[in-house]
């Protein structure tokens, strides 16, 4: 009779990951074309806030901007991903030309499946990160506000303010500094000046000061140009703060409160609007509802230490989304806070000179 088989034994540990699962994971952090599939330093993009329904939101935005992107730079052109460039046929024999051959090859191959835009993890909830490619983004976004705006048609439901991104870097306070000292030269160096304001938001994010990343900011912004001043009120320029765990978005944008904090929700209300010129009116009820998902995501519940940081996020989202409310002490105060920082800062710079 034969012995029964033995199976071999087992450690107590628990099972051990196979290779295969471990470089399964490495790769599922690239996207089909070669592209990243998160939010990372080193992109250029469209970030989107919306209300609760994420995957409606990137289905409006690709269609938004496919629109206005074909009537910018064109339709977009597309290649067969079978298709191989063509090289040198007279150089085969040769191994280490061969090698360059493939190498190029495969670049160009994934350069093809690369898209114009793609959707990527922004980290945060009730945010949508667009990348985008071989487009200035500033430049789009502008245009298509400018045209709602003047057409004051809606075109969206649930995307509620599209912010181009132009940078991102590492959100640590010496990264952010190196990288805005080069970023913020177009704008803001002489001979070029302008008057300016800092918008910060952050999420998913605790290491980060609203306070520090602006009075630095805006030291640099002084030391590019003294000729640059601030204004809180009607600004030629903003410069767009956005922190997402530890990326740093940035961008400087232009009409930033003429086309109401890049909200395409209220860019087509016109000032005949019931809704802005009577804010208790009770349709404002849903509104308000709105406004408390969007500035009660559940990035700021994970993040105790962020309340201390978004001191004006929620009054800045209920205006985005129609509350026109006088404005309240607390606002009032945190204008005048955020105005002193600068103030002091430009005394030091003055001083120093």
């Amino acid at each position: 009779m034969a012995a029964p088989v033995q199976q071999p034994p087992q450690s107590s540990g628990g099972k051990r990951k196979g290779k295969a699962q471990y470089v399964q994971a490495k790769r599922a952090r690239r996207c089909d074309g070669g592209g990243p599939r998160q939010l990372e330093p080193g992109l250029q993009g469209i970030l989107i806030t919306c209300n609760m329904n994420e995957r409606k939101c990137v289905e409006e935005a690709y269609s938004l901007l496919n629109e206005y992107g074909d009537d910018m730079y064109g339709p977009e052109k597309f290649t067969d991903k079978d298709q191989q460039p063509s090289g040198s046929e007279g150089e085969d024999d040769d191994m280490e030309a061969a090698l360059k051959k493939e190498v190029g090859d495969i670049k160009a191959s994934t350069e093809m499946k690369l898209r114009r835009f793609q959707s990527v993890e922004s980290g945060a909830n009730n945010v949508v990160f667009i990348r985008t490619l071989g487009i200035e983004p500033e430049k789009l976004v502008h245009h298509i506000l400018q045209d709602m705006y003047k057409t004051k048609k809606k075109k969206t439901r649930v995307i509620l303010r599209m912010l181009p991104i132009s940078g991102t870097c590492k959100a640590f306070l010496e990264d952010m500094k190196k990288y805005a000292e080069t970023f913020l030269e177009p704008w803001f160096k002489a001979p070029n000046k302008g008057t300016f304001q800092i918008v910060y938001k952050s999420r998913n994010n605790s290491h980060m000061n609203r306070e520090e990343v602006i009075k630095e900011l805006a030291g640099i912004v002084g030391s590019l140009n003294s000729e640059n001043k601030v204004d809180l009120t009607n600004p030629q320029y903003t410069v767009v703060v956005e922190i997402i765990k530890a990326v740093c978005c940035l961008s400087v944008v232009t009409d930033y409160m003429l086309f109401r904090k890049y909200n395409l929700q209220e860019v087509v209300k016109s000032a005949k609007d019931p809704s802005q010129l009577n804010p208790k009116q009770p349709a404002q009820a849903g509104n308000g509802k709105e406004a408390k998902l969007e500035s009660g995501d559940k990035s700021n519940q994970n993040d105790p230490a962020e309340g201390k940081n978004n001191q004006q996020v929620v009054s800045e989202n209920n205006e985005e989304l129609g509350h026109t409310k006088p404005r309240s002490e607390t606002k009032m105060v945190s204008e005048l806070q955020t105005y002193f920082i600068y103030l002091g800062h430009f005394i030091s710079l003055m001083e120093r000179s």
